[in-house]
């Protein structure tokens, strides 16, 4: 059996900062307001919630937001940025593509979903990521956003 914690396909750091290639596209597109599963060195807005701030018991209503959960609690992340939604919050989402998972079939598949294309290396580690990854997202969302996300070479 291969070895796989030396950052290679597993991690027990769950705060891998979000690439800019993936993040700065997308901000383009949305001015997200709110980074609502960050830290104070890998947080994407001046607004954001740390784990202390605990963003799955906080309201989200009426910001956009960027959501790059930690991988390990994600369905419960997923579930939180559909409600939010649903009380109008936007909701952008960065996830592993787990089509085969009750969240994603409960949640995801409520959302525009977009898939990104190659293995996008997260500021900090050492390989790309060898699952799919997906953009979901979750509220009204303006008719003038680009996708240019997806066709990214990673």
């Amino acid at each position: 059996m291969g070895n796989f914690d030396n950052n290679r396909f597993r991690s027990t750091n769950q705060e891998w900062e979000t690439p800019d290639e993936i993040f700065v596209p997308l901000d383009k597109d949305f001015n997200f307001t709110l980074d609502v599963a960050a830290s104070n060195s890998n947080t994407k807005c001046k607004k954001y919630f740390t784990e202390k701030n605990n963003a799955l018991i906080q309201s989200w209503s009426g910001e956009i937001c960027w959501l790059n959960p930690p991988y390990r609690q994600v369905g419960a992340w997923i579930k939180k940025a559909y409600q939010e939604a649903q009380n109008g919050a936007v909701v952008v989402c960065l996830v592993q593509a787990r089509t085969n998972t009750n969240w994603w079939h409960d949640y995801c598949m409520k959302g525009e979903v977009r898939f990104i294309r190659g293995r996008p290396k997260f500021k900090g580690c050492k390989y790309g990521l060898p699952q799919p990854l997906a953009i979901v997202i979750f509220g009204k969302i303006a008719a003038n956003c680009s996708q240019s996300v997806m066709e990214l070479n990673l």
